[in-house]
């Protein structure tokens, strides 16, 4: 990579990959980036398996081939569970997947109570159960699925109002008591979760350590493309895109713009969830 400033494609179903982005750019500042919102598909914990996969695999290459990055992200633990060997089949370039934090949540839990919040996709794939069996053997795993709470964290960063009190019934279930013991662990199995971490922290029923996957994400990223270019000059502003026709709101670009995002696109798709690359347009 060496004089060339790399391109870096982070896509998610909707904002959530926006907590994967902010350490990737925090290590590589001179990268260019592009963010890839599927919102005209969100969520994506409903959708059946193999039309998640033809619709990601479908929106990934035609973006791949608009913006011919250097690297990809898929910052949704749901997609990740699913279309990463399609993905790399089809395109010869390093592709980052997000998985559930599970093993270093079971390293760091004293108590043995971890918990996996999650999406209803993440939460019933197989690669979630291997994780738990292969990293997680000694300990009491729950799997909570929070139907609503990637909802609830794609309306705050609209500008909407979200009561506290739906946000802790989504997460209460995650806090578990055996004997003595409790939850000390729960590993946040949605990028979107994290852009909520103010309100968990807030409603918690007590302190618990909320594992995120993006810092070791951040970390794979600077493994594949190398160390930031001390010589070269910070990116410009990045390039972000929605597939939802009229999906920015007046708050959401000032989200976004947070996040160093500050050209805004959309994306016009077929409805439903199969659409063949041909037809992605810009």
């Amino acid at each position: 990579m060496s004089g060339k400033r790399p391109t870096i494609l982070v896509f998610d179903s909707g904002v959530g990959g926006l907590t994967v982005l902010a350490p990737i750019r925090q290590a590589r500042p001179d990268a260019d980036y592009v963010y890839v919102g599927d919102t005209a598909c969100f969520p994506y914990g409903d959708l059946p398996e193999q039309q998640l996969i033809d619709r990601v695999t479908a929106v990934i290459t035609a973006m791949a081939d608009r913006f011919k990055p250097d690297l990809i992200v898929v910052a949704c633990h749901t997609a990740s569970t699913l279309v990463l060997p399609e993905l790399r089949s089809r395109l010869a370039i390093p592709i980052i997947g997000t998985v559930p934090a599970i093993k270093p949540a079971a390293e760091q839990s004293k108590s043995k109570l971890v918990t996996v919040l999650a999406t209803q996709g993440t939460v019933k794939r197989d690669y979630t159960a291997g994780l738990i069996r292969d990293y997680a053997s000694d300990c009491d795993v729950t799997l909570v699925s929070a139907r609503l709470l990637a909802g609830h964290a794609e309306a705050v960063l609209r500008g909407e109002h979200v009561e506290d009190a739906a946000i802790l019934k989504e997460i209460a279930p995650a806090f578990v008591t055996k004997g003595e013991r409790r939850t000390d662990c729960i590993v946040l199995a949605c990028t979107h979760y994290p852009l909520l971490m103010d309100v968990f922290e807030r409603v918690a029923p007590w302190p618990v350590q909320w594992i995120d996957p993006a810092p070791a994400i951040a970390r794979r990223v600077v493994q594949l493309l190398g160390e930031s270019k001390t010589d070269t000059a910070p990116s410009k502003a990045g390039i972000a895109l929605l597939t939802q026709e009229s999906g920015w709101t007046a708050a959401l670009e000032k989200a976004f713009a947070t996040y160093g995002l500050d050209r805004f696109l959309n994306a016009s798709l077929p409805d439903g969830p199969n659409v063949p690359a041909k037809g992605f347009g810009v």
